[in-house]
């Protein structure tokens, strides 16, 4: 039976904007990784990819979702903030652009600090003196570790989890260079099923998380979180005032 397929428009996209898209898909692509929607047509307002089937969230699901996203991982960046290979040289984040890099940055926290969590503040008007803190912090290597680049989904909630009849697939990512707590980190957010289960299956198959990594997902949520306060305003400033506070 030949593959349904979904067609995604946007009469308004920005230059690129389907084209990171589909290059992030294909980036994601990697023997034994996380299945991901197939790439059947890309223009500048349009998307085809493969419609995926629903299935249901099972444990067995779960585990080897944990132990595949550790092989995605794996398969590498070049730097931290590197683009798909193939992409637009652009990115984005759900509405919001996502910055990427053309030349390595001097360590994981200093660009987290500035091309995730300030570019995002500033974007949402959002300032805090434990906000400052905390990106001091980052800036000094006070977070970093001896992981490499990993090759992150980038935008890992829940809606882009899909629970197949043969698995989880994923969609829409804004894949980059970045840490690996960072995908973990957003499953944990907004609530994925059978979360702890997922967790544990990663950590058994990869051998690149820190100790106490669990203790820094917080850390790796603020950026979503004022991506979120950037396109919806509300309490999620507020919200990753607090989250960076624990951090200052």
């Amino acid at each position: 039976m030949a593959q349904q397929t979904l067609t995604k428009t946007r009469p308004g996209a920005a230059d690129g904007f389907f084209a990171a898209e589909a290059a992030g898909l294909r980036w994601l692509s990697v023997p034994d990784g996380v299945p991901v929607v197939r790439v059947h047509e890309v223009t500048r307002t349009v998307l085809v990819i493969d419609r995926v089937a629903v299935g249901n969230p099972d444990g067995s699901a779960a585990e080897a979702f944990g132990r595949r996203l550790a092989r995605t991982h794996d398969a590498g960046a070049a730097f931290f903030g590197v683009g798909p290979d193939g992409g637009p040289g652009r990115g984005w984040i759900g509405d919001a652009p996502l910055p990427l890099r053309t030349e390595a940055p001097t360590g994981w926290g200093a660009w987290y600090a500035e091309d995730r969590v300030l570019f995002h503040a500033r974007r949402a008007g959002v300032d805090d003196p434990a906000l400052r803190r905390v990106c001091a912090r980052l800036g000094d290597g006070d977070f970093d570790d001896d992981a490499p680049p990993a090759r992150i989904h980038g935008d890992l909630w829940s809606g882009n989890v899909l629970w197949s009849p043969d698995g989880v697939v994923l969609i829409d990512p804004a894949a980059h260079g970045g840490h690996r707590i960072t995908d973990l980190a957003m499953l944990e957010l907004f609530g994925t099923p059978h979360l702890a289960t997922i967790h544990a299956a990663y950590q058994e198959a990869s051998d690149h998380l820190p100790d106490g990594w669990r203790d820094l997902i917080g850390l790796h949520q603020l950026h979503p979180l004022l991506v979120h306060a950037e396109l919806f305003g509300g309490g999620y400033g507020k919200a990753a005032m607090q989250v960076a506070r624990r951090y200052a």
